[in-house]
């Protein structure tokens, strides 16, 4: 089977679940990890896939039909122009969550050395990112989750950033005196309301971390408050804390603190806050 022709079958076959322009992306995604050849290199030598790669295109083909994100699938996602491993042990990196990134990197003095802190680790994109883009920072890190911890280690490895990893439950106040003072806290926390599950997306409420998701209807600024109480005691004078939050909550999360500022993202949804301690 010749490399067009797989990829028109492949793509064909997702659009059964997903729009033209994503089962077009998907498809592309997967023809390129499996050929190591990007969308004009197959276009200019139209060969035909080996025995290895037939095999690696129907296995993909039937974890892609049962529903598993692309991304799960091929192991690895896309953040800032660098590839992260990516299991369900951790969500997958959103484009919007790299908004939040850029917005510290521009809003902030990139020749000082202040102590970050991300609360909620996942696959490391969000800390590895700063680090990598701002050596002199020191970056700590935490998450409830060994198995997302695990992930982002590897990703640190692979990217060469060095990072201070620390396991804990954050909502347990018991825990924070084993985290560090610090200048800057940024999180990406749960904040999807339970009663959205039924709406998602098949894929995301199937297959990413619920841990990482979902907050009680009744409590959906469970994370925010905790995060501000956390910096009353461990944020240095004049810090400031970025969180990425559901549109729906920003301006919520925003009132929470005297001095806050709400961002929205290339969707025009108000999606990011900086609050000013």
């Amino acid at each position: 089977m010749l490399y067009r022709e797989a990829g028109n079958k492949l793509r064909k076959m997702l659009q059964e679940r997903y729009d033209p322009r994503e089962s077009t992306a998907i498809a592309d995604m997967v023809m390129e990890h499996i050929t190591t050849k990007n969308r004009i290199q197959r276009l200019v030598d139209d060969a035909a896939l080996d025995d290895h790669q037939v095999e690696q295109l129907e296995e993909y083909t039937q974890r892609l039909q049962g529903g598993v994100p692309v991304q799960y699938v091929l192991g690895h996602a896309w953040f800032m122009g660098q590839r992260f491993r990516v299991n369900r042990d951790v969500l997958i990196p959103r484009p919007e969550t790299e908004e939040l990134v850029q917005w510290i990197l521009g809003d902030e003095d990139l020749s000082a050395s202040p102590l970050i802190l991300d609360i909620g680790t996942g696959s490391g994109c969000i800390p590895i990112m700063l680090k990598k883009k701002w050596p002199m920072a020191n970056v700590h890190t935490v998450d409830v989750s060994a198995g997302a911890l695990a992930i982002a280690q590897q990703n640190a490895l692979d990217l060469k950033a060095e990072l201070a990893f620390h396991q804990a439950d954050f909502l347990d106040e018991e825990t924070w005196d084993a985290l560090p003072a610090a200048d800057i806290i940024v999180s990406n926390p749960p904040y999807v309301p339970l009663v959205e599950k039924a709406s998602m997306a098949s894929h995301v409420v199937d297959y990413e971390p619920h841990v990482a998701l979902f907050v009680p209807d009744e409590d959906a600024l469970l994370f925010y408050r905790q995060i501000l109480r956390f910096a009353g005691h461990k944020l240095r004078k004049g810090g400031r804390i970025y969180v990425e939050t559901h549109y729906n909550l920003a301006q919520q999360v925003a009132a929470l603190a005297e001095q806050s500022e709400v961002r929205q993202d290339m969707f025009g949804k108000e999606r990011m806050v900086r609050i000013q301690m």
